[in-house]
């Protein structure tokens, strides 16, 4: 398949999950609504598709949705697959995102350099 018609899966992986999330049509109490999908990488195959969580929390909640997104992946490849409508569905596996906490962090050293930079310099 081509780069485009990859691409254009991928998105609509992470949008259907994404609303799935929304919607609240996963019924899993650890799940928190607020976490969403950052990316989506697929096999060569499509038959594997790894899902990127993020929130902007940093309560330990998106842990517990990675957990509950992992124990729902069944479910949640039904659902995809009709609304896909390819001949396989891909197999899902959630994965924590830590590039939002780490980009916080990146931040932080940025305007504490900064500050001490010109600090030194009055």
């Amino acid at each position: 398949m081509s780069e485009v018609q990859r691409e254009r899966i991928k998105t609509r992986i992470i949008e259907a999950v994404s609303m799935m999330i929304i919607s609240g049509e996963i019924k899993d109490p650890r799940l928190n609504t607020l976490c969403s999908i950052t990316d989506c990488t697929l096999s060569p195959d499509y038959a594997y598709a790894t899902l990127y969580v993020s929130s902007p929390f940093s309560d330990g909640s998106v842990e517990k949705s990675v957990k509950a997104l992992n124990s729902a992946s069944s479910f949640i490849q039904g659902r995809l697959g009709k609304i896909l409508k390819t001949r396989n569905t891909p197999v899902l596996t959630f994965k924590l995102d830590s590039a939002f906490r780490e980009g916080e962090k990146l931040n932080e050293l940025i305007s504490s350099l900064v500050k001490d930079e010109n600090d030194g310099q009055s």
